[in-house]
């Protein structure tokens, strides 16, 4: 079955949605944030672990699973979700991110991306046709195009280019995709520049894809230009259509981008962090590293309601796990972290309901950034009806 995206309710004050996604294995509200698992496992948890964090959708990485166990491994085992065992919809991207922080300018052609194996060294070439096979066979709830990944700054003529490339491989991906239980969406690129974003999401919408992604941000721009960027691409969208961010899950990004419109996004950080001993709490992030923590028996956040907070794991205890580098500790951080952002969508989906969506994003802006304010100036023009 291919996804069905319900439009509950615009807010009344920005262009944040709340949403319904239909899938093969249940249905979940939106904005939502997702765990990523490349491996076909999100670092250190369980399946039932993440269950318990309330998580819907989670995304495995296609180039990953393709070398290594490789696609006819996956599929001989029934497809990703036998494999790991998920009864939950999978998301897996294209490949194109990684295999572009691989590749060099003049190892993309129109053929595709020629670039080294990051295991052994081989040379390898990944197609739009390739990627599709690919994720046909990992049989994920939801396959994503293969784009170029327009990294940033990048010139007017470049992304131009680069844009008319990424709708070509677009429809040549969606004639070789095949399996009839997954969803294909398509991506949006064009840079810093609004008319290239519009003339990307025009094409790619005659094309009729299932949903569509905004790309080609978190690539080293500042925030206010990734707002810029996010905004060019949900205000040409279809409003009947999911809408996903790639790579994106700063607290405050999550929040900016459900006020421009996005549906749902993803992100390494929550696990990245926990393992080098970083977590979130409404006050802001933290290092659970710091000499003080050495002697605080309180949990991470006394208002946190995962497995870590309401079992009562101190901080001086997972400090000391990190401080020893033990692996319980980076658990106990990624459990703690993934489901921050999952209740933050959760939070702001309760916001969209009862109307009160700005209300609730300067209570959050108060309470972690504190008297410091936002870290960059916003436009309130870019999200405010």
């Amino acid at each position: 079955m291919k996804i069905k995206y319900s439009l509950l309710k615009e807010d009344r004050d920005t262009f944040a949605r709340l949403g319904k996604i239909k899938t093969n294995y249940g249905t979940f509200e939106t904005p939502m944030f997702m765990p990523v698992g490349t491996a076909a496992t999100v670092k250190t948890l369980s399946v039932e672990e993440l269950k318990g964090l309330n998580a819907g959708i989670i995304l495995a990485n296609t180039y990953h699973l393709w070398l290594r166990p490789g696609e006819d491994v996956v599929d001989s085992a029934g497809g990703l979700h036998e494999f790991m065992k998920w009864d939950g919809p999978i998301l897996t991207d294209s490949g194109g991110f990684q295999v572009f922080s691989l590749a060099k300018p003049k190892d993309i052609s129109e053929e595709g991306v020629h670039f080294k194996n990051h295991l052994n060294g081989d040379n390898l070439l990944l197609t739009p046709e390739k990627s599709i096979e690919i994720q046909n066979k990992l049989d994920s709830d939801i396959a994503m195009s293969f784009d170029e990944c327009i990294g940033w700054p990048a010139s007017y003529e470049y992304c131009k280019d680069s844009v008319e490339r990424t709708l070509r491989w677009a429809k040549r991906g969606k004639e070789v995709h095949k399996n009839q239980r997954q969803s294909l969406f398509g991506i949006v690129q064009g840079g810093e520049y609004e008319d290239l974003r519009r003339h990307c999401v025009e094409e790619l919408v005659k094309m009729d894809f299932d949903g569509y992604s905004i790309g080609g941000t978190s690539v080293g721009e500042d925030k206010p230009t990734m707002y810029r960027m996010v905004r060019y691409g949900t205000k040409y969208l279809p409003t009947d259509k999911v809408r996903y961010l790639m790579g994106v899950g700063d607290p405050i990004d999550i929040i900016e981008n459900v006020c421009r419109g996005i549906d749902i996004f993803d992100c390494v950080s929550p696990t990245r962090l926990a393992r080098h001993g970083h977590y979130y709490t409404r006050f802001g992030k933290m290092n659970i590293k710091n000499s003080k923590n050495k002697n605080d028996f309180s949990v991470l956040d006394s208002d946190c309601d995962c497995y870590t907070c309401k079992k009562g794991y101190s901080k001086a205890y997972i400090r000391h796990l990190i401080v020893s580098q033990e692996t319980l500790g980076a658990r106990l951080l990624s459990i703690h972290n993934i489901r921050y952002l999952i209740r933050l969508t959760e939070e702001i989906r309760n916001a969209i309901k009862n109307d009160r969506l700005l209300e609730y994003r300067t209570e959050f802006i108060k309470n972690y950034y504190g008297d410091k304010g936002l870290p960059y100036k916003e436009n309130w023009d870019e999200f405010k009806k």
